[in-house]
This record gives C-alpha cells, sequence and structure tokens, in this order.
C-alpha cells in the first residue's frame, strides 16, 4: 500500500500544505483533510459541478480531480470568494435574487461564476447559460441563477476599483 504524498499547494490565497493518500480525490482532501467543507459532494463523477473549484484559473469538478493534482496550483474554494469585508458581489446577488434553496449546488455554482466574470466581466445571458451548463440545480431553477449572474456582473462593473 502506498504511502502519503506531500502535497504543496496554495489555497486561497495560503500557502499550505497536507498529505493524501495518492487516490484521494481533490474534493475529499478539501473536505476531510483541510476541513474546507464549502465544496459539496453531489454525484462524485463530474456531473453535476457542486465541487466545482478553480485551479489555476479554470475551473474543476474536484470529485475527479486527484488531490496529488494540486501540487504547485493556486486553487480557490468557496470559502475564497467573500473577503473580511463581507460577501462578494456574487454572493450578495444570489441572495438577492433567491437564486438558492437547499444550498448543494450554490458553492459549485458561485464558484464557477467568480471564473466566469473574472474572464468576461459582461457576459451575454446565452454566455452565462452555457457557462453554467455543467452546474446542476435540482431546486431553484436556473432563471433567478442566472439573473444574479446578470446582476453580479453589473455590480461590480459599478463599483469603484
Amino acid at each position: 500500500m502506498p504511502g502519503k504524498v506531500h502535497v504543496q499547494s496554495n489555497i486561497n490565497g495560503e500557502d499550505t500544505d497536507f498529505l493524501c493518500e495518492p487516490r484521494q480525490s481533490l474534493l475529499e482532501v478539501l473536505r476531510d483533510v483541510l476541513s474546507l467543507t464549502g465544496t459539496k459532494e453531489g454525484c462524485n463523477d463530474g456531473n453535476c459541478g457542486a465541487c466545482t473549484v478553480i485551479m489555476d484559473g479554470r475551473i474543476v469538478d474536484s470529485c475527479c480531480v486527484l488531490g496529488v493534482e494540486a501540487q504547485g496550483k493556486q486553487l480557490t474554494t468557496i470559502e475564497g470568494i467573500a473577503s473580511a469585508d463581507g460577501l462578494h458581489p456574487i454572493q450578495q446577488a444570489f441572495l438577492e435574487n433567491a437564486s438558492l434553496q437547499c444550498g448543494i449546488c450554490t458553492p459549485g455554482f458561485i464558484v464557477a461564476v467568480k471564473a466566469l466574470l473574472d474572464r468576461e466581466p459582461k457576459p451575454t445571458e446565452q454566455r452565462v447559460r452555457h457557462w453554467l451548463a455543467g452546474n446542476l440545480c435540482r431546486c431553484t431553477g436556473y432563471d433567478k441563477i442566472v439573473r444574479a449572474v446578470l446582476d453580479a456582473s453589473e455590480k461590480i462593473q459599478a463599483s469603484p476599483r
């Protein structure tokens, strides 16, 4: 049986070292080793997006990435979206637009939206829908989520830099 592997990453802006088994998914490492439980397990096979994180600027399903693959990477989880000053405008827009219910999918949606708005500050509705196609919601429906993304985009554009 192989031993644990030492991995060094930057997670949510902090240099982080952890030990994980070579077979452990990044999702398992985040939740069980690092106690970052905001990232949710939905399907555990890459189909629902509940476990979405940003790895080196790209969204990934953390259930489909091995923890050892985080070596030397920059990761952002849902815990890294808000600041000490309060909620990120994306999170605020999700609240104001009633874009969440049970909460299982919400962290994955918010992380995916963050990656989109970092890349494309003013996406069209069609682009938002296409970008979020890998995230599934079984409770709310997508119109409120899309409205929240467009609202967040406007708020971010209007805020002083």
